[in-house]
C-alpha cells in the first residue's frame, strides 16, 4: 500500500505536469469586468448564484437584506434568498420573487438564510443556502449550518428537504478536524460526481474547506475527518466545477496566499484533496483603472476592492461567466452590489 505522503507528492508531480502541459495564463488574467448584475434600492446585495433556466434566461438567486442594517450584522438576522432573472448572462437582472426567507421559528434556520448555491439535478432545482438559530455573537457564528430546498422550477415553490432542510451541521465527534468549528459549518459549494453520488464542500474552522459525500441527493451527508485544503491563511466561499476530467475550487484569498484581496483557483484530480493553486481572480483594481474607482463607496471590509462570494455560470463544460458582490460599491452607489465578469477563452 503506497503511504500518503508518497501518494501525495505523485498527485502535486501530475498536476504539475498538467500545469505545465497547459496554455500558462491563470484564470485570474480571463476575466473582463462587465458592469452591475444586480443592485436594488434599499437592500444589501450578496452572494449571487447563477443558472440557466429551461427558457433560455439566466437566473440568479442572491442574498440580500435590508441596507439601513448594513453588511455585518444585518446578514446574521435579516438575510433572505431573492430570485433575479435576465434574458442574458450579463444582465439586467430584474427581482422576480423571494425564493426562501428564514423560518422565523424554533428552527436551526430561524434567521440569517445566505450565501445560496443553485444547481440542477435530474429534475429537480436544488437550493444550498445556510442559517442559524441566533444570530447574536457569541453564539453566532459557531451555530451556522447548511441546509437544503428543493423545487420542480425556478420560480418554486422551495421544499425544505426532510424535516427542516438541515444536511450538514459541526461534527460531534471530537476527533474531527472542526468539532466545535468557532464558524460552524458554512457557505456551500456542491457537486454532482460523474461516477455517482454527491459532493458538498464548505468553510469551517481555520477558514480551511472541508467535504461531505452523499450517495443521494437528499442525504445522508458524511463528512470527512479532514479539511481538503491545507491553508494556514484564510480563505472562504468556495464554488465547485468540473473541467476536463479535473476538480476546481475557486476560492477568496483574504489574506494574500497568492495577492491578497484577489480569488485562488484550486485544482484536484480526485475532488478530495486540493494542493495546487493559481489566481482564480484579483482585485478589481486589476479589471477597472484607478479612474473609474475614484467614486467608490466603502460598506464592509477593508482597505481593498475586492471581490466576495465568487459564483461561476459554466456553459459547455467551461467557466462563462464570474457573479461577485464586494463591499465596496465600485461606483459610488447606495448600497453594495453584485457584479459580473466575463470568461475570456
Amino acid at each position: 500500500m503506497i503511504e500518503y505522503s508518497v501518494l501525495k507528492i505523485l498527485t502535486t508531480l501530475i498536476l504539475l505536469q498538467l500545469c505545465i502541459k497547459s496554455e500558462g495564463q491563470p484564470m485570474a488574467d480571463r476575466w473582463e469586468f462587465v458592469g452591475v448584475a444586480v443592485e436594488e434600492h434599499g437592500y444589501t446585495i450578496w452572494g449571487s448564484s447563477p443558472i440557466i433556466g429551461p427558457e433560455g434566461k439566466v437566473h440568479l438567486f442572491v442574498a440580500r437584506w435590508p441596507a439601513e442594517l448594513n453588511v455585518d450584522p444585518g446578514w446574521r438576522s435579516h438575510s433572505e434568498i431573492a430570485h433575479y432573472i435576465s434574458d442574458t448572462p450579463e444582465g439586467p437582472f430584474h427581482f422576480v420573487d423571494i425564493a426562501l426567507t428564514g423560518t422565523g421559528k424554533e428552527t436551526w434556520d430561524k434567521y440569517g438564510v445566505h450565501n445560496p448555491a443553485i444547481h440542477k439535478v435530474g429534475d429537480k432545482y436544488v437550493l444550498l443556502y445556510i442559517g442559524n438559530n441566533n444570530p447574536n455573537r457569541p453564539i453566532h457564528p459557531q451555530n451556522q449550518c447548511v441546509g437544503m430546498a428543493v423545487s420542480e422550477g425556478l420560480y418554486g415553490p422551495w421544499k425544505r428537504i426532510g424535516e427542516d432542510g438541515l444536511i450538514l451541521k459541526p461534527p460531534e465527534n471530537p476527533e474531527y478536524w472542526n468539532h466545535k468549528a468557532g464558524n460552524g459549518v458554512n457557505n456551500p459549494a456542491f457537486l454532482q460526481h460523474h461516477d455517482g453520488g454527491f459532493f458538498l464542500y464548505f468553510k469551517s474552522e481555520k477558514a480551511r474547506m472541508g467535504l461531505a459525500i452523499a450517495e443521494n441527493l437528499e442525504g445522508p451527508y458524511v463528512q470527512l475527518p479532514y479539511p481538503i485544503t491545507s491553508n494556514d491563511l484564510r480563505i472562504e466561499d468556495g464554488y465547485a466545477f468540473i473541467m476536463d476530467g479535473l476538480f476546481y475550487l475557486l476560492t477568496t484569498d483574504n489574506e494574500g496566499i497568492i495577492r491578497k484581496g484577489g480569488g485562488i483557483l484550486w485544482r484536484s484530480v480526485d475532488g478530495i484533496r486540493f494542493e495546487i493553486q493559481e489566481p482564480g481572480y484579483y482585485p478589481i483594481e486589476a479589471y477597472l483603472c484607478k479612474e473609474k474607482l475614484k467614486h467608490a463607496k466603502k460598506y464592509y471590509g477593508g482597505n481593498i476592492i475586492k471581490f466576495e462570494r465568487p459564483q461561476v455560470l459554466m456553459m459547455n463544460g467551461s467557466p462563462a461567466y464570474l457573479y461577485a458582490p464586494s463591499g465596496y460599491h465600485i461606483f459610488g452607489g447606495e448600497s453594495t452590489a453584485s457584479y459580473v465578469l466575463k470568461y475570456k477563452k
